[in-house]
């Protein structure tokens, strides 16, 4: 095997890498999308079983920009959903004065007894 054979090896496993990752976006892109009906995504992925080559440039080319949208509108939904999971783990943590606050208001309600108040209050000072 000669050096050239290498260099040739090693440019069609790349070339060949980028093509399937190609045919996984497209095929991630047509689940993904809840405007295109059934059987337009059956349309789309016989042609990419038929003539991948040829139906991945063609819907690269027409629903390129449409792709690029849904891409942006998927991780700017997971940065919300983590952004609103930090707030409210964050936000549930109250100081142990609001929760010896917060318990003495139960008691006065008569929500809880004086020996729940103890344990809520021992255990706020604890933390």
């Amino acid at each position: 095997m000669s050096f050239w054979d290498v260099v040739w090896f090693i440019i069609i496993a790349f070339a060949f890498t980028a093509y399937l990752m190609m045919l996984f976006s497209i095929v991630a892109d047509l689940f993904r999308d809840p405007e295109t009906s059934g059987l337009a995504k059956a349309v789309w992925l016989i042609a990419l079983v038929f003539f991948p080559v040829l139906t991945a440039l063609v819907y690269v080319i027409v629903r390129g920009r449409g792709m690029a949208e849904r891409n942006l509108a998927g991780r700017a939904a997971v940065q919300r959903q983590q952004d609103d999971y930090i707030k409210q783990v964050a936000g549930s943590s109250a100081t142990p004065t609001d929760q010896i606050a917060q318990a003495s208001a139960l008691l006065e309600k008569g929500t809880i007894s004086q020996s729940e108040f103890d344990t809520l209050k021992a255990k706020a000072l604890a933390v």
